[in-house]
């Protein structure tokens, strides 16, 4: 599967957005944008939760803010959501590389 399509299956998934699985990476950060920035608005709670269960790092979500200050925090947080998704993904093709030439088993 390409990296986009993995990345749309997850925002569904996870995030319960309604995505096309044939989207570009821009046109997925075009519409996580938009729903961060709805959360921002409306469910902030939850936008702070996804985040940490995703892992982004806090301290360049910070810095990135800070540095953009008065620039659109939905498009900011949606490049941090689909660069550490782009992250994991790297992450598991490599393991699952490193396995196959290793011979190990997979559980």
């Amino acid at each position: 599967m390409e990296e986009e399509s993995l990345i749309a299956f997850y925002l569904q998934d996870e995030w319960s957005m309604q995505l096309n699985d044939r989207l570009s990476i821009d046109e997925i950060k075009e519409k996580l944008s938009q729903h961060v920035h709805y959360l921002i608005n409306h469910d902030f709670g939850r936008l702070i939760n996804m985040l940490y269960k995703m892992d982004v790092s806090e301290s360049k979500l910070k810095y990135l803010l800070k540095e953009n200050a008065g620039g659109n925090a939905g498009d900011i947080i949606a490049g941090l959501i689909i660069e550490r998704q782009l992250q994991k993904i790297q992450t598991k093709k490599n393991s699952k590389q490193d396995n196959a030439e290793s011979g190990e088993e997979k559980w």
